[in-house]
């Protein structure tokens, strides 16, 4: 069976090799030069690399598993390490926390650092793990969209248990009855960043993301995150897969109700099965024009979008961790903002430094700075203007957090902007460029209603056989897991040959 995947984004990597495992005769089509989609890498002048995208990496058993299915052991070709610390979080009254990655170690030492007893840290993360258990395994790792699913006894299981699942609360509401200290309710709040969405509107069962780190760990390929990328490219090519880079895709051609291939360059191409890897808003714009489409799941609000400094600092912070974040003072009044496309004066910063645990990222003595804003999609605002004056609050916040120390330790002065040596910005219109995410939007859809799990669109056309969907911007939603389990479903619905 002669199968086209178009996009190489890990999940259109991820499928490519479950179905040559499964005796498909793939062939992957990408506009970009090379693989990975927004999880690839560059360099900047002096010697600094970057991953472009995804800086966290959690259940590496779903990378493990592709090797797996082909008969190879993942270690000969993939290797990572599990972290000892998550996350270090920086807030405007001084307070620092860093949060350990064993549940045990994070219960007692958040108890030693907030308002909270260990019982109730404890109690939060047993009902995160409840809520993964009963829902996780079954929506994140099925369509929803077919009746096998809900025939499922666990699922019925699992739907006698909605009242107890937070359905019908906030996240931000869940935190907040959970702890008195408002600190901590932000620290727990900020996971719903992880699918682009807002605390304040996603519904309360997307508590169970702390789970995640905390119980199965976060993790560092030990070159970096482009080390998936590489590992799962490289791995389709010993199963025979073929990669066709610098190919856009036209158009998907059909047959009636059936799919018979794509126009690549103006030459149509045959093929039984098309597996679409690329923004489902944009596929159906520009691929099926003709197409009848799916107008609600089509219009459900976007994800959040970034603003991305790249900078290559000139020396090490010691403060710093792989995983940083300055929390403003106004949560709420941030997400309001960004709800209506714009950003906050005071933002929540992200800073990653890869060089931390991967040396050869910077030169020695300097780091790699990857510091995110989270933004609005891209709807006609001005950027230039909104960038320059986010640029110099991003510099004004890092500045007063981290050079006192430095001029303790070391009698240094001056601006953090002194240490930059090399830089690179990305907004969401670059994003909507460089990855073919629709307004920019890292996610596709946001999480912001309780029903947007089941208005993601389907890993599946459900009027065009033959056609299939992954990635972020569908079910079961964005992130390297989650791609990597669209991956997944796809082949399971799609026949062997």
């Amino acid at each position: 069976m002669k199968t086209a995947v178009i996009g190489a984004g890990i999940a259109g990597l991820a499928a490519a090799v479950r179905l040559a495992v499964q005796g498909h005769e793939v062939e992957v089509y990408e506009a970009a030069d090379g693989p990975g989609g927004k999880l690839h890498e560059f360099s900047l002048e002096g010697g600094y690399r970057f991953d472009f995208g995804p800086s966290l990496f959690t259940m590496p058993q779903y990378v493990d598993e592709l090797f797996e299915l082909a008969g190879e052991d993942p270690r000969d070709h993939f290797n990572y390490a599990r972290l000892d610390e998550v996350c270090r979080y920086w807030w405007p009254d001084g307070t620092r926390f860093t949060a350990p990655a064993d549940t045990d170690d994070l219960v007692r030492e958040a108890a030693q650092t907030f308002n909270v007893s260990e019982v109730a840290m404890r109690k939060f993360m047993d009902k995160a793990a409840e809520k993964y258990e009963l829902t996780g395994r079954t929506f994140l790792e099925k369509s929803l969209h077919k009746i096998g699913t809900w025939l499922d006894p666990q699922v019925a299981y699992a739907m006698l248990k909605i009242p107890g699942l937070d359905l019908f609360r906030s996240m931000h509401d869940v935190h907040a009855a959970a702890f008195d200290d408002p600190r901590l309710v932000q620290l727990f709040d900020r996971f719903a960043t992880y699918n682009g969405s807002n605390p304040y509107k996603a519904p309360g069962l997307l508590s169970m993301i702390p789970h995640f780190e905390h119980h199965f760990g976060a993790y560092l390929p030990t070159g970096g995150m482009f080390d998936i990328t590489t590992a799962v490219y490289e791995l389709g090519q010993r199963l025979g897969v073929r990669y066709h880079f610098g190919q856009r895709v036209e158009q998907i051609y059909c047959g009636g109700a059936q799919v018979e291939g794509l126009r690549v360059s103006g030459v149509e191409l045959p093929f039984d099965t098309v597996v679409c890897n690329m923004d489902v808003w944009l596929a159906y714009d520009r691929l099926l024009p003709k197409a009848k489409q799916p107008g609600i799941t089509l219009k459900q609000q976007k994800s959040t979008s970034a603003v991305i400094f790249y900078w290559g600092i000139d020396r090490k912070f010691d403060e710093l961790g792989l995983h940083n974040i300055f929390f403003s003072r106004d949560y709420a009044s941030e997400f309001e903002k960004l709800e209506g496309g714009d950003l906050h004066d005071d933002v929540t910063i992200y800073v990653n430094v890869s060089s931390k645990l991967v040396p050869q990222d910077a030169p020695p003595g300097h780091e790699n700075w990857f510091v995110m804003v989270n933004a609005p999609a891209h709807a006609g605002q001005d950027w230039d203007s909104l960038v320059s004056d986010l640029r110099e609050r991003v510099l004004k916040t890092l500045g007063e957090r981290l050079l006192p120390a430095l001029r303790r330790h070391n009698g240094e002065a001056g601006n953090l902007e002194d240490h930059i040596r090399a830089e690179r910005i990305v907004r969401p219109p670059d994003i909507e460029t460089l990855t073919g995410s629709h307004q920019g939007a890292l996610y596709g859809s946001s999480s912001n209603n309780r029903m947007a799990a089941f208005l993601r669109h389907p890993n599946f056309s459900r009027n065009i056989d033959g056609l299939y969907f992954l990635g972020g911007s569908v079910h079961p939603g964005g992130g390297v897991p989650l791609c990597l389990l669209s991956a997944k479903i796809v082949a399971d619905l799609v026949k062997a040959p």
